[in-house]
């Protein structure tokens, strides 16, 4: 008798789905699935001269029972009219829903169009499936099968269900290195993952620079257009390693600055933008929000009205966790003292916000409604108070929450007035790993404890990094709440229970080679009902022989890390 078909399971899941690395991303149907179509169909003449899945799959904006599906069709991904080289025509997609990785027990199956006024994507929103389950998805469009993706539901309202792994990324500056970070987080299997700003970079190529020069280059201009964006997209996700991390797990995304431009506010540019006046910067944005919907798994509710664009939202985990993901750009008022890292009274003027006054209110309203175990913030810039001159001087960033001082206060005084059992900010932007307590007063050494913020470091943007022992970093020292810094690539890896939020800081070597292994360089709990951070593990650190560098040359390093633009 002939070998079956081998047994499937997660850690095969990347093999099978067909982006396993350095695989091509066209792929055949699993043994005994229904929408298997025969070589010939495949490659029906006079339909599409190509694979149109070149941009993969995703899964996101999970709750009990559904979730978001989405593709996007596109031979060429890197056409200049942004369209992805597709015919100026809809095409019906057909997609399927499986609890089975084999597609032997398909329980949801249709059709949806994919139209070239919206870039030819596809989003499905479903409901109706069974609370805290696995499901396997692909689509099939005029022959041609997409890779598989895998995705879940919550678990039911009323029940806590298992742990929760659930993984924040950020910063993905693809001319910065290779997406392999990706890679290593779609291996770890999480159940959830979060992106929490800077999916991709305006800049176009040679603008944007690193140190021993950039591994890649972006395709065209600076985006600007709504053709623009759409190909930084498409190239964006053209990548194998963001293909396998989409297809691993359900996504809830937000945007920072990147996605439109560097440091906006609301309707106001940056200094020296592209497109300076008001109007030409309310068109750039409708582009990019427009560009950024037809490319991300969101919900109906998020497509975009012009330039205003309903991205703040709440995702609730059963009673174990609920995310209230923020936009802190598209409301804020303008970054204080002409941003950067200033001693600046106007960050402390009670009426400026970083939400706007209708997002705050919804944010307090759910803190009061909530009977989470966790309540997680994601959110993009740093929460907790960053000082970075020792003394009576206070230095801070006019982009973070210490630009928006007394917004920052009445969002913390809202968790406690709300008695919120175990308030937790995730925060990326800064491309770097902290991990810190959140203060009631921060200039108060005896002030309480009354948060945790674990904030990751980036993906790609600004290149490899360095290790380093915490213990040297001179921000820690000015700020005592704050307990970890790394500057390496990678990603948090998270397992929230009942009792503990578990905290795996992961780091890669380098991100100019594929072959990168992810390490946990520190570990941080938890505890419920004891706010703040605690280290259980810190990877040891041999330091180079080097000569010993001042605080103010690593205060420096640390803020260009973060700031340093063309």
């Amino acid at each position: 008798m002939a070998d079956g078909p081998r047994p499937f399971n997660r850690r095969s899941f990347l093999a099978a789905s067909g982006l396993a690395a350095g695989t091509a991303t066209v792929v055949t149907a699993v043994p005994g699935a229904a929408m298997a179509a025969p070589a010939t169909a495949r490659r029906a003449p006079g339909t599409l001269s190509g694979d149109p899945f070149t941009l993969g799959v995703a899964s996101g904006d999970p709750d009990h029972d559904g979730f978001v599906l989405w593709t996007r069709l596109a031979l060429n991904p890197l056409a200049e009219d942004g369209l992805g080289g597709m015919p100026a025509k809809t095409f019906p997609v057909e997609w399927q829903v499986a609890s089975d990785e084999r597609f032997r027990r398909v329980v949801r199956r249709g059709v949806a169009a994919a139209r070239a006024e919206a870039a030819h994507s596809v989003h499905v929103e479903l409901n109706g499936l069974r609370p805290g389950r696995e499901y396997w998805y692909r689509f099939r469009v005029a022959g041609h099968v997409s890779p598989v993706g895998l995705t879940r539901t919550a678990p039911r309202a009323d029940s806590f269900g298992p742990a929760l792994a659930m993984a924040f990324v950020s910063c993905s500056q693809f001319e910065h290195g290779l997406f392999t970070a990706y890679r290593r987080l779609a291996e770890e299997q999480p159940d959830l993952i979060l992106h929490l700003g800077d999916y991709q970079y305006e800049y176009k190529k040679g603008t944007y620079t690193i140190p021993g020069g950039n591994v890649r280059d972006h395709e065209g201009p600076e985006t600007v257009t709504l053709a623009n964006y759409r190909q930084r997209h498409a190239q964006y996700k053209s990548d194998l390693d963001l293909q396998a991390a989409h297809a691993a797990a359900p996504w809830l995304v937000v945007f920072d600055d990147h996605e439109v431009e560097n440091n906006w506010a609301d309707e106001i540019p940056e200094a020296g933008s592209d497109t300076p006046d008001a109007a030409a910067f309310r068109e750039r944005r409708a582009a990019a929000f427009k560009a950024y919907y037809e490319n991300m798994p969101l919900r109906r509710g998020s497509v975009p009205h012009n330039y205003d664009m309903q991205l703040y939202r709440r995702v609730r985990w059963g009673r174990l966790a609920t995310f209230h993901m923020l936009d802190t750009r598209q409301f804020r008022d303008d970054q204080a003292c002409g941003d950067g890292y200033k001693d600046c009274a106007a960050a402390s003027d009670p009426v400026r916000s970083i939400t706007g006054a209708a997002q705050e209110k919804w944010l307090l309203d759910g803190f009061r409604r909530s009977g989470a175990r966790w309540d997680v913030l994601g959110q993009q810039v740093f929460f907790a108070q960053r000082d970075n001159t020792a003394g009576p001087v206070k230095k801070t960033s006019m982009d973070a929450w210490d630009g928006y001082v007394a917004s920052r206060d009445r969002i913390t005084k809202g968790w406690l007035d709300a008695k919120v059992r175990n308030p937790v900010v995730l925060t990326g932007d800064v491309h770097a790993h902290w991990a810190g307590d959140l203060k009631a007063n921060y200039d108060d050494p005896n002030s309480a404890v009354v948060g945790s913020e674990l904030v990751c470091t980036s993906i790609t943007s600004t290149g490899d990094g360095a290790d380093s022992d915490p213990a040297n970093q001179p921000f820690l020292k000015i700020n005592p709440h704050l307990k970890f810094y790394n500057n390496q690539r990678g990603f948090v890896l998270t397992r929230i229970g009942k009792q503990e939020m578990k905290a795996d800081f992961l780091t890669l070597p380098t991100v100019r080679t594929a072959d990168a292994a992810a390490s946990v360089k520190a570990t941080f709990v938890i505890e419920d009902r004891v706010p703040g951070v605690e280290q259980t593990y810190l990877r040891p650190y041999a330091a180079p022989k080097i000569s010993a560098r001042s605080d103010q040359d690593i205060i420096r390093e640390t803020v260009e890390n973060e700031t340093a633009r063309p």
